[in-house]
């Protein structure tokens, strides 16, 4: 295990796939397994019925230790793997969380009121976490991609960030909102006056004179904030559906549907936007964007998530 995992990330691969290696080795051990000739179709499909989590995530384990036996065939430590047949289980609906305009602004009130001015050891960070939900919300980027901003990735001058090598190993520079850029350049003058002259810290968010920002961080702040207006809501299964729960992912969702929905709402076609959205929030498929065409009405998608939570029965 340890060897594929080296050679995936040699080839620039994330590290992902060591959740569902972990998954098998505590399922080997919680049935007693010691020799390879155990890991039969029989077992995997045996392990995929007794794993308490959703079918989608069922799947993404199935194609990571499909991908290590292919590996171990490879390298001819089996003969065959045993995965190969077995198919996908058929998926579960997801219905994410979507906020509105007015609701994004709550939040990022209620977020900007959390900083601690008063104590310096804390107000670089706070300030950090503020800035990057806010990117997230104005801007539609993953959690991940703030944080991996260096110094040299924000471009005052021209108003675009530069992100690099994320999900899907894809580069993009994107323009930023005004006032995004504003509280940037903001921030940089704060970091630059509460930092040593002489700081090598190369992130642009930072945690103090040495580190960067934490998703952790990031989302303790973002649920705080939820917790000050309200919104927090749980993820739910009703039937064959997942209702996401409010997540700092909920802000890259919302930010797609508003944007398609202000778009419909001047008059204009919502799926001519599509192409340049894909490439704003680094979509690797067409189809990835499609979906936020289902969801554009947002009262009507709250409207038929309390109405699932309230009635389950009646699906």
């Amino acid at each position: 295990m340890e060897q594929y995992l080296e050679y995936r990330e040699s080839l620039g691969y994330s590290t992902k796939a060591v959740d569902s290696l972990k998954r098998l080795d505590r399922y080997m051990v919680t049935e007693d397994v010691t020799t390879f000739k155990a890991l039969t179709p029989l077992f995997f499909l045996k392990m995929r019925t007794d794993l308490a989590i959703d079918q989608n995530t069922i799947n993404k384990v199935t194609y990571a230790l499909r991908g290590f036996f292919q590996y171990l065939v490879r390298i001819e430590f089996c003969h065959y793997n045993p995965l190969a047949g077995i198919p996908r289980s058929k998926e579960n609906n997801i219905i994410p969380f979507i906020f509105s305009d007015q609701e994004t602004e709550h939040l990022l009130k209620a977020a900007w009121k959390q900083v601690r001015r008063e104590k310096q050891a804390f107000f670089l960070k706070d300030m950090g976490c503020c800035l990057a939900l806010q990117l997230l919300a104005r801007c539609g980027l993953r959690i991940s991609e703030p944080l991996q901003l260096k110094l040299g990735d924000f471009r005052a001058d021209e108003r675009t960030i530069h992100i690099r090598k994320t999900k899907f190993r894809k580069d993009r520079l994107i323009p930023i909102p005004m006032e995004v850029a504003n509280h940037l350049s903001d921030y940089l003058l704060l970091r630059n006056t509460l930092l040593p002259a002489d700081n090598q810290n190369p992130y642009l968010l930072v945690r103090d004179q040495d580190k960067g920002l934490y998703k952790q961080q990031v989302r303790n702040y973002f649920y705080q904030a939820i917790k000050e207006i309200g919104l927090t809501q749980a993820k739910q299964i009703i039937g064959n559906t997942n209702i996401s729960g409010t997540t700092p992912h909920s802000l890259r969702h919302s930010f797609a549907v508003n944007t398609l929905r202000r778009i419909k709402e001047r008059g204009g076609s919502p799926q001519n936007g599509l192409p340049v959205l894909a490439v704003y929030m680094g979509h690797k498929k067409y189809t990835y964007t499609i979906y936020y065409l289902k969801l554009i009405d947002a009262d009507q998608h709250r409207n038929l998530v309390d109405f699932m939570i309230k009635y389950p029965l009646r699906l």
